[in-house]
């Protein structure tokens, strides 16, 4: 396992409620980013565009890393990935957007799983009122 802080992150706020609400559950990655990316790790989940301040959406645990050619997708990849595309050629789209190129079928991508981790609200102490000296 490797160590730090990873980051996957997503341009566009377009996604903070799909995150939010449990609906993205996965991110389609151009190229092979198994080296990146491996089961187990935690990342931060983060929104905000290239070069500029993100928010923190919350921490996840990545639950699989898979790497395939784009006409590989399944339908439930592509649903993970973004809840509102069932046919492959919006993903393909979609992708040569974001990566402002043409992307043909056979190119690999990546489609890294996540679980949001929740933490535990913290405790409370004491009865919330000020304290007082006597």
């Amino acid at each position: 396992m490797r160590g730090g802080i990873y980051v996957l992150n997503f341009y566009s706020a377009f996604f903070i409620d799909q995150l939010k609400r449990g609906r993205k559950t996965a991110t389609i990655r151009l190229g092979d980013k198994s080296n990146k990316y491996e089961r187990g790790q935690v990342v931060w989940i983060t929104v905000g565009p290239r070069h500029s301040p993100r928010e923190k959406i919350f921490t996840a645990v990545v639950d699989d890393v898979e790497v395939k050619q784009l006409a590989q997708l399944s339908r439930r990849d592509i649903e993970h990935d973004n809840p509102e595309f069932r046919r492959l050629d919006e993903t393909k789209r979609f992708l040569e957007q974001l990566y402002s190129r043409p992307i043909d079928d056979d190119d690999l991508v990546t489609v890294i799983r996540f679980s949001q981790i929740v933490e535990p609200p913290a405790p409370h102490i004491g009865n919330g009122e000020t304290p007082h000296h006597n």
